[in-house]
């Protein structure tokens, strides 16, 4: 699993930035994408991929333990879309 910090350092390094200013960057680029989701607005990255939210409508479910029937609420969901370079980057072509 690849974290922030790591993330951070990794810019840090490559960019010659201080591991707190590469790291602020990371923070900003994830509030900024976050930002879009809450608003229901797509952020698309070239040549990386898109996230958009999707609504799921109630429906009804089963409580696995008793079998009763339970209404789940209506959600928003955010959804990641790799785009074909990402797609191919990790089939190894």
């Amino acid at each position: 699993m690849t974290t922030t910090n790591e993330i951070a350092e990794k810019i840090a390094a490559e960019q010659d930035l201080t591991k707190a200013q590469a790291k602020a960057i990371v923070e900003s680029v994830f509030q900024e994408i976050t930002k879009a989701a809450v608003s229901g607005t797509e952020t698309s990255i070239p040549g990386f991929g898109k996230f958009k939210v999707k609504d799921t409508p109630a429906r009804e479910g089963r409580n696995p333990s008793t079998g009763a029937t339970i209404k789940i609420a209506a959600s928003k969901k955010l959804t990641f879309a790799p785009a074909k370079a990402t797609k191919d980057a990790l089939n190894g072509e």
